[in-house]
């Protein structure tokens, strides 16, 4: 039964959603601010939580410090934001902390419940490793890894059956949403993927998506993996299409 801490002010909001989870089978904690979200964490009494349903209009602490504090502790804990204004600037600011996804409240149970267990599958390891689901068995093939193979990309080596990157023999500690773009974007080196194929891919987004996501998962993919995030060496824009994976 996965578990999640679901973080809202709102007493009746939270009750409410505290009430769907439960009758989809989900364990639930909650918290009514930041500040109590991160003491809970810490001493995770019970059941580790495995997800976070964190509202931005917070006491105190906002949800913006909170996802920033919740990624200082942990890279694999899957971030859902709850935002009542659906303000584009919330949700960019929001994504840039963290987070790996949004709902703009009020939400209904079926939506929420799809992007919870979106996002608990985009945290399951891979079976038998990762190959890359949009990209392999196509493009050019160079630098490409298939399947259990480890391989070096001018100084940065992926792993692609033990999860693994590297930079010049350092490990970088991959959120499991900026992990599974850079494999599929590096699963065929310098084959196009839209924006609208990393959604679906990544965040199973077959519904309506929002290229938002994959744009703010790829800045802080650039800001571990890049020397100068502004000018990218492996995660390139192609302007009008999506991103293509180098070197170059």
């Amino acid at each position: 039964m996965p578990h999640v801490l679901l973080i809202e002010d709102d007493a009746s909001v939270r009750d409410g959603m505290e009430l769907v989870l439960r009758r989809h089978g989900y364990g639930v904690e909650t918290a009514a601010t930041g500040e109590e979200a991160l003491a809970l964490l810490a001493g995770e009494r019970g059941a580790p939580v495995e997800l976070a349903v964190l509202d931005l209009m917070l006491p105190g602490m906002d949800g913006f410090e909170v996802c920033r504090r919740i990624r200082a502790r942990t890279a694999t804990l899957p971030i859902i934001m709850l935002t009542a204004r659906g303000d584009d600037r919330d949700i960019v600011t929001g994504l840039e902390a963290g987070a790996d996804d949004y709902v703009v409240k009020p939400v209904t149970a079926p939506v929420l419940e799809a992007r919870i267990r979106a996002a608990l599958r985009r945290a399951e390891p891979f079976p038998g490793g990762a190959s890359g689901a949009s990209g392999a068995g196509t493009g050019t093939g160079a630098g490409r890894a298939d399947h259990g193979d480890r391989t070096d990309h001018g100084g940065l080596v992926i792993d692609r059956a033990g999860l693994t990157v590297t930079k010049r023999g350092t490990p970088i500690a991959l959120p499991p949403t900026e992990l599974r773009v850079l494999l599929e974007l590096s699963a065929a080196p310098g084959r196009v993927l839209t924006r609208e194929q990393l959604l679906a891919s990544v965040w199973d987004h077959t519904f309506l998506g929002d290229s938002r996501l994959v744009d703010a998962a790829v800045g802080r993919l650039r800001a571990k993996i890049e020397d100068v995030p502004a000018r990218p060496r492996y995660v390139q824009t192609v302007r009008g299409f999506g991103y293509r994976f180098g070197p170059w």
